[in-house]
């Protein structure tokens, strides 16, 4: 929603994103259990770079503004932890490296940052107080001196990535080419010949498994398998055991008011015309415009359909004019002033800010307020059985590890004397999934160099879980008998046969095409084979049955009438013919040139900076200026896996 707020200077355009995505981190903290490694969260340190440490509560605030809303299957959040850790440690990196460059922020670069990012604090160009400035951040959760920290961190990484992206240039060619490719398009014939077509054709002979067993003899083994006794102490369950009373959880109340404080708030949506830029003749017409959608909406006219089809916002116009709730000091005072006069329903007169004209509707009103205990008690009750819980987590965690270690091959016993889950795996190998515990890579981790009758260390399992186990048993690995090995033989040899029988039926197809005249049609019928045609397309246009258009290239690259084939995609051949392409009329290169430009700018530029920040990383790694502390980085991790 802040796309609204764009400034003028692209410096400042950058520098803004940039602190938009810390105010935003501050506003969110997630604390995850802390037991099993002796220190609090707030002292544990992910990466250094320089003198400058990476906390484990910085970490966390990032991981949860990026998932925020994105609605991700489980499995996949753990693939996203470590790429956020490696952006946060490239952009200290990246102000380490422009300090040791010599790159400096005075105070007044700080507080033209300031009256930038915060205008409201600066009514009729007057500073508005410390006291006023310090409430806007703590309605963010944040301190002047973290504030202030962050904004000279990111007014640095501006100046240093200025610097990097100097001279990018793009060629009239080059923008020329880019136009053809966007623009031109093809239609296509096609048959898709699916591999799994031919698998009843697919024949193994004993022999054939035979002779395939004794030239690859050496590949066939049964890997080493152990059998495991798994204890499992789960924080739900010392939970539920926790007694709260009133009394407990009113104290703790009071002692944390100001958590449950709402500030005032507003939702809105609102239509944006930009003006910024625009000469006077452009402004009058754009007004002109305004006026007129702010008459059809007051009308009854969809707001949300008219937002996205008029508003420049990029940030909220696709969304129907979503802004989602605002509290004071979030927008310019201009804004801000209607906003908050209006009434749920209402829609504002014309609103005039230094970024254009805004129609905007509050579609909802929040007063602040203190939640009282009795909406709080159902939290408080949650936070302080974790508090009276992460003792006794690595309490207990202890007790069964020790006990373990004196009685390794009755793990059973152990579980059922300390009132621990416990599960039983027999005979699993590597990468086998394990009861209680699924497929986790700690997990197997430590118990990978572990003999008969050793304990694992204790291990952190999504769900506030911890798993211990005991090995029980040994098979050791051993060459594979014949017997032993034949699914495997039988399933190597079918999926050769099987990819060989589908290049050969589609050559074949290939060759009877062009027998007769180019008719992929006559010939695709004659074999039994599907024929389809596509609609035109462009390269990032999709194509029914095969995807992305991309994945036939030379379908942008030959002439009308070629036959393109056979081209190997995940699970099957296709043959192809192009029916028919469109060059792009060039007539619309002039209305595109400068979009045209800009993007391949930015593409130029990100390219640029990706490489100079992957530079810069190995540089410093390599000068033992960056640390990174993967056993802080593997439970976090862990944390998020399942």
């Amino acid at each position: 929603m802040f796309n609204l707020f764009r400034s003028r200077d692209k410096a400042v355009r950058i520098m803004l994103g940039g602190l938009l995505l810390i105010v935003s981190l501050s506003m969110l903290t997630y604390l995850i259990p802390t037991y099993n490694t002796g220190s609090s969260a707030s002292d544990l340190v992910v990466a250094e770079v320089g003198k400058d440490k990476i906390t484990l509560p910085e970490v966390q605030k990032s991981i949860q503004v990026a998932l925020r809303g994105r609605q991700l299957p489980p499995e996949i959040i753990p693939h996203y932890v470590p790429q956020i850790i490696e952006n946060m440690i490239t952009e200290r990196a990246m102000v380490y490296e422009a300090k040791r460059m010599g790159f400096q922020i005075s105070e007044s670069d700080v507080v033209t940052g300031i009256r930038s990012f915060l205008p409201n604090l600066f009514p009729d160009g007057k500073f508005a107080g410390k006291d006023n400035y310090a409430a806007v951040l703590a309605q963010q959760n944040m301190t002047i001196p973290e504030f202030e920290l962050n904004m000279e961190r990111q007014l640095l990484l501006t100046r240093l990535r200025q610097v990097v992206l100097e001279g990018t240039v793009v060629s009239p060619q080059q923008i020329e080419q880019a136009y053809r490719n966007k623009n031109e398009k093809v239609k296509i014939e096609y048959v898709k010949i699916p591999t799994e077509k031919f698998r009843s054709e697919v024949h193994i002979t004993p022999e054939e498994m035979r002779a395939y067993y004794e030239s690859n003899r050496s590949t066939f083994a049964i890997g080493e398998k152990r059998s495991l006794g798994i204890l499992v102490i789960n924080q739900a369950r010392l939970e539920a055991a926790v007694q709260t009373t009133d009394a407990d959880l009113e104290k703790l109340y009071n002692q944390s008011k100001d958590r449950f404080r709402t500030p005032e708030r507003v939702k809105a949506r609102h239509i944006l015309l930009t003006t910024t830029g625009k000469s006077k003749d452009e402004e009058v017409a754009i007004k002109a415009k305004a006026e007129n959608l702010l008459k059809q909406v007051k009308s009854g006219g969809d707001f949300a359909k008219l937002a996205k089809e008029n508003s420049q916002d990029p940030g909220s116009g696709q969304n129907g004019g979503e802004l989602g709730f605002l509290v004071r000091g979030q927008t310019v005072p201009e804004f801000e002033k209607t906003a908050f006069a209006l009434q749920p329903g209402q829609i504002g007169d014309l609103v005039k800010t230094q970024y254009g004209y805004h129609i905007i509707q509050v579609e909802a009103k929040e007063q602040a307020r203190l939640k009282p205990f009795a909406e709080a008690k159902a939290e408080l009750a949650s936070e302080y059985r974790k508090q009276r819980v992460g003792q006794q987590m690595q309490a207990l965690t202890d007790k069964v590890e020790a006990a373990l270690k004196k009685d390794p091959l009755h793990p059973d016993k152990v579980a059922a004397e300390n009132g621990v889950e416990f599960a039983k795996a027999e005979n699993v190998s590597p990468g086998d999934p394990l009861p209680q515990v699924g497929v986790n890579k700690d997990f197997e981790e430590a118990l990978s160099a572990l003999k008969a009758g050793e304990v694992s260390q204790p291990v952190m399992l999504p769900g506030n879980r911890v798993a211990i186990a005991s090995i029980t048993g040994v098979a050791p690995a051993h060459a594979a008998t014949f017997e032993e090995s034949q699914p495997q033989i039988r399933e190597v040899l079918t999926k050769d046969k099987l990819s060989k029988l589908n290049e050969q039926k589609a050559q074949e197809l290939l060759a009877k095409t062009r027998s007769m005249g180019g008719d992929l049609q006559k010939a695709a019928k004659a074999m039994g084979f599907e024929w389809k045609t596509s609609s035109e397309v462009t390269r990032q246009g999709a194509i029914e049955g095969l995807g992305s258009a991309s994945s036939l290239v030379e379908a942008f690259t030959k002439p009308a009438g070629s036959l393109i084939g056979p081209v190997t995609m995940l699970d099957a051949k296709v043959v192809a013919k192009i029916a028919a392409r469109t060059d792009a009329d060039m007539s619309g290169l002039a209305a595109q040139r400068d979009a045209l430009r800009d993007e391949l700018k930015n593409k130029q530029a990100q390219e640029r900076e990706r490489l100079f920040e992957e530079g810069l990383r190995q540089a410093l790694i390599r000068e033992g200026k960056i640390k990174i502390h993967q056993d802080v980085i593997t439970r976090l991790t862990a944390n998020y896996r399942g």
